[in-house]
């Protein structure tokens, strides 16, 4: 498996800004950069590579949109309690009115 020389370094150091925890990864990513300071890498190398990459990539990319999803569902919950404390406030806030309007009218009453 041959990748265009440009492609794969910009790959290696794309995944080497991320703050790898997997031991794995961590060595293949290692491996590649010492292969691609030596030449090109061997094909080997790079398939254990790629496959590493892959793996730990797919399964950060899984618990991150599972992530996301749950953000978005509570995001939707704040929004929908917003809605309704919104809602209530104006209730309450026209309920005042009336009570004020009440108490104004008895006011009036009382002085006579």
């Amino acid at each position: 498996m041959a990748a265009e020389p440009d492609k794969l370094a910009a790959l290696v150091t794309e995944i080497g800004r991320f703050y790898i925890k997997d031991r794995d990864l961590r060595r293949a990513q290692e491996r590649i950069v010492k292969a691609l300071a030596e030449g090109e890498p061997p094909p080997g190398e790079l398939e254990r590579y790629l496959a590493s990459v892959r793996r730990y990539f797919s399964g950060f990319e899984r618990e991150a949109r599972a992530h996301l999803s749950d953000l978005e569902r509570r995001l939707t919950h704040a929004s929908q309690v917003q809605f309704n404390l919104t809602a209530e406030r104006g209730v309450a806030a026209r309920r005042v009115e009336a009570v004020q309007g009440v108490l104004a009218k008895l006011a009036e009453v009382a002085q006579r």
